[in-house]
């Protein structure tokens, strides 16, 4: 019977598997007695405290069925912290042991570890495409340098202005005060912008608000999503 499964980090084992090839063997070099099964299970099930599938069973010489269910990596940890300083010792080594790479050791499961990694491939790669054109998007912005008004950056994103406005308006990134754009107190606190204030040759107070080249990059990687958003 194999009751080992791998995929990446995850891992489950029976809960037999678990006492007959960790815990009595750690306890054994413990000089501690061997654990009954029905034993472990209630220990098993106080630690755990949830509901647990004990629908399969192994049938032993006499006949005897043993039921087990199965149990993950970290209920596995948290059972093997009940036991003596010296039991957790060799059981946590024996599970840290477990939980890198699987070799198969036979066909099938050699079949099915390259049918896995062929198919984290191809989700990685699916992945990779659609980030592509966001990223290719915003680099071409990165060299952007100094800071730059609505008009300047609508123009270097190739977008008409008024539907730039709308966006950051749409996307919360500014809101209108006395009819002027300004940008929230979070986008300021992240370096997107800077706000300028003066006073001009005929006595009027102004206030302008510019893109750092920071922000400039950030809305570039915003427009980006909408368009990739638009195109699905």
């Amino acid at each position: 019977m194999t009751n080992l499964i791998a995929v990446e980090t995850e891992m489950s084992m029976s809960s037999l598997d678990f006492l007959n090839n960790i815990i009595n063997p750690s306890r054994i070099d413990a000089g501690e007695k061997p654990v009954r099964p029905s034993d472990f299970h209630a220990r098993v099930n106080d630690e755990i405290d949830e509901e647990l599938n004990y629908e399969n069973f192994v049938v032993g010489k006499t006949g005897h069925k043993t039921h087990y269910t199965m149990l993950n990596m970290e209920q596995m940890t948290l059972v093997g912290m009940r036991e003596s300083k010296a039991v957790r010792r060799s059981v946590l080594a024996k599970l840290k042991v477990m939980h890198g790479p699987q070799i198969p050791q036979t066909l099938p499961e050699a079949l099915r570890l390259a049918a896995d990694l062929a198919e984290q491939k191809a989700e990685l790669e699916s992945k990779l495409a659609i980030a592509a054109p966001k990223a290719e998007f915003v680099d071409s912005y990165v060299e952007a340098s100094g800071s730059m008004g609505f008009r300047e950056v609508a123009k270097l994103l190739k977008v008409r202005e008024t539907d730039f406005r709308l966006l950051l308006l749409e996307a919360g990134v500014m809101y209108r005060l006395a009819g002027k754009m300004t940008p929230y107190a979070q986008h300021l606190d992240a370096g997107r912008f800077t706000i300028k204030t003066g006073e001009a040759d005929n006595g009027h107070a102004f206030t302008q608000v510019k893109f750092t080249p920071k922000g400039i990059q950030w809305v570039a990687g915003l427009l980006a999503d909408k368009r990739m958003k638009g195109a699905a």
